[in-house]
């Protein structure tokens, strides 16, 4: 049985005032373990963050990370940094992080390579754009930014990974894919992982993210492949982010 993981994704919004008054608020409603949360908030707050996540259930996240060790790379964050603020968890390849910051299917191997190693979990992010579903190449590109992943890193070090696909179209437009569409996603997915590995395939959380909000959860999460979601601006919203939270643990 796979427990359902709902992991808020704060992108680059929030201060120290609205993260304060946000994580309030969850940490007062969310005291269940029927369900994993975490929170991912911008990197410069992932100290504050991780100060008010002490005595919570609340996993802590991070956004992206550098496959670097350390060095002469101005701006980036290492590993390093990410277990010394003890976070669990680090998203990658975002579809934000593919196309504004050029991030190949390589880098995010690479990345992938790199957080395992330090023992953090991934959160592989993939997903089509809405011109590649329009051509029916879903499953390709989907599957061409997994095997990329499974290739470089083999499929043994996706143990304690999370996949959460995540149609491009549908993030920040407002436009949700279908539970249909979903389910139908998530389980050629599985499928993929299972051609390598059935037993890791059953156990491994796929999680939904595309606009999921407070109306949509329920019905997205009732697919049998949906395990969660990868949740963006609801995210923000303390009630809304507890609704999602309870859909997913329902």
């Amino acid at each position: 049985m796979r427990t359902a993981l709902v992991a808020g994704n704060w992108k680059m919004n929030g201060n120290s005032a609205s993260i304060n008054a946000l994580m309030e608020g969850l940490n007062a409603e969310l005291k269940s373990n029927a369900v994993d949360v975490l929170v991912c908030p911008p990197s410069i707050y992932l100290s504050q963050v991780k100060a008010l996540t002490a005595d919570s259930v609340i996993a802590l996240g991070a956004q992206n990370v550098s496959e670097q060790n350390n060095g002469a790379f101005t701006g980036e964050v290492s590993l390093e940094m990410l277990l010394d603020l003890s976070c669990e968890y680090v998203i990658l390849g975002h579809s934000e992080r593919r196309s504004l910051y050029a991030e190949s299917d390589d880098l995010v191997a690479d990345k992938f390579k790199a957080t395992v190693a330090a023992g953090l979990k991934p959160i592989l992010c993939v997903g089509e754009t809405l011109e590649e579903r329009e051509e029916g190449n879903t499953l390709a590109v989907v599957e061409r930014q997994i095997k990329a992943v499974v290739n470089a890193a083999g499929i043994e070090q996706f143990t304690d990974a999370v996949i959460a696909y995540e149609p491009v179209w549908a993030i920040g437009t407002g436009k949700t894919a279908t539970p249909e569409q979903a389910q139908e996603v998530h389980a050629a997915i599985r499928n993929m992982i299972a051609e390598c590995d059935a037993e890791l395939a059953s156990k491994m959380r796929i999680l939904y993210g595309g606009s999921v909000n407070a109306a949509n959860a329920a019905e997205l999460f009732a697919n049998e492949d949906v395990d969660g979601g990868l949740v963006g601006g609801a995210s923000l919203k303390t009630n809304d982010f507890i609704a999602i939270c309870q859909a997913a643990g329902a």
